[in-house]
Order: C-alpha cells, then sequence, then structure tokens
C-alpha cells in the first residue's frame, strides 16, 4: 500500500477524540498526535513493525496508536485497556475514521501472567504502547507493561518512559536477556489535565525505546 507521510498520519490523528474527563489513578495522559505520528511512522519506515503484522497497544486509551497502526496498513491491530471509558471512545474514534482492522478487549493487564502457557504470548508480531509512568499509586507499573509486552509479541515492543528512568530500564533490559535500544529523545508537551496541575503544561522529557529478545 501506499506509505503515509508523517505529516499526513499527523494530520488524521488531529480528529482522535480524547478523554473529557481522564482519571488520575489510571494517568490517563493522551498521547499527541505529533509523538503518536513520530513513533509509528518510526517504527514502520526504520522496522517495517507495522504494516502486514499483528500488532498489540497496550493501555491503548482512546486509540490514537492503535488509529495510527490502521493507517499504516496492521494486518491487524488489538487495543486493551482496563478502562470503559476510554474503550467507548475509541471505539467511537474507529467507526468515525472507518477503521475495521482494530477490535478492542477490556481487562486488567496487571492482571495477566507472562507465564508460558498464557494465551497472549507470542500472539502478535508487534508491541505499542504508552505506558502509565509509574507515578502517584502505580510505582512500577511502567515495568509490568514491558514484560508483558515482551511475553506478548514475537519482534519487538516500543513504548514511551521518561529518560529519568533510563538507566533503570537498561538494567531491566539486561536482567531479561533482551536488547534495548533508545531510538529518540522527545519532549512530552503534557497539558494541564487535573486539578492539582499548577501549570497549563509542562514538558517531560522522554525516551522512545525498542525492545527485542536478543538474537541468538
Amino acid at each position: 500500500m501506499a506509505r503515509i507521510r508523517l505529516k499526513q498520519l499527523e494530520s488524521y490523528l488531529q480528529d482522535v477524540d480524547i478523554f473529557d474527563e481522564p482519571k488520575i489513578l489510571l494517568e490517563q495522559y493522551p498521547t499527541t498526535p505529533h509523538i503518536a505520528a513520530c513513533m509509528l511512522h518510526t517504527i514502520e519506515a526504520q522496522y517495517g513493525d507495522i504494516e502486514g503484522k499483528m500488532v498489540a497497544d497496550l493501555g491503548c486509551g482512546c486509540g490514537v496508536l492503535s488509529c495510527g497502526a490502521a493507517m499504516l496498513g496492521c494486518g491487524f491491530c488489538i487495543g486493551f485497556d482496563i478502562d470503559t471509558d476510554a474503550l467507548e471512545i475509541c471505539s467511537g474514534n474507529l467507526d468515525a475514521m472507518e477503521i475495521t482492522n482494530v477490535d478492542l478487549i477490556q481487562t486488567d493487564l496487571t492482571k495477566l501472567t507472562c507465564d508460558p502457557h498464557s494465551v497472549w504470548r507470542d500472539r502478535f508480531h508487534t508491541v505499542i504502547m504508552n505506558p502509565p509512568f509509574g507515578t502517584k499509586h502505580n510505582k512500577g507499573i511502567d515495568m509490568e507493561f514491558l514484560k508483558l509486552g515482551l511475553n506478548m509479541a514475537t519482534t519487538a515492543v516500543y513504548s514511551l518512559h521518561k529518560t529519568s528512568t533510563r538507566q533503570h530500564l537498561q538494567k531491566k533490559a539486561k536482567e531479561w536477556g533482551v536488547e534495548i535500544e533508545i531510538i529518540a529523545e522527545l519532549r512530552y508537551d503534557l497539558p494541564a489535565s487535573y486539578r492539582f496541575h499548577k501549570q497549563k503544561s509542562v514538558d517531560i522529557e522522554v525516551d522512545f525505546i525498542r525492545l527485542s529478545r536478543k538474537t541468538k
């Protein structure tokens, strides 16, 4: 299929509806169209890990990554999220954009096991995510998402994490026996979404990473 250019993809993703009332305990910060487009375009253009591939979007939220993966020609995508409100918005976005190769599953990802007999083990080529960063009451949840992603993907896991956690991520990758690549350093423009936010927006330094199993 014809490749969608980066700016075109970002323009399409501007139409994705986001949370009206994000839930703080779920760390529901929407992935901006710019960051989502940069992530997905790089994944496809540099690694060829979307077009024709089975893709999982962990913590899909309102679906910007799932929608973008579909636009880039993924074979099929499944978005997983715990929140029914987020999935309802995501479903509406898929309908509005006439996307038919994305399915949604409501589940608590922290409860999915990473054992060899898991129904989702090795079911996807590629896993994409913008996981909770593990602030507030969710310490360590970002690592849980990554470990689950590695259990589900046969090729690679792509994710966003605070740059301040880079050394911890590299240590975990070594512990898990997987390769880690820092693809890019990005600035996440986090808008004021909750009452306790004092500034209109805050720039957070984030790493866009790729995890893959080591080749023998």
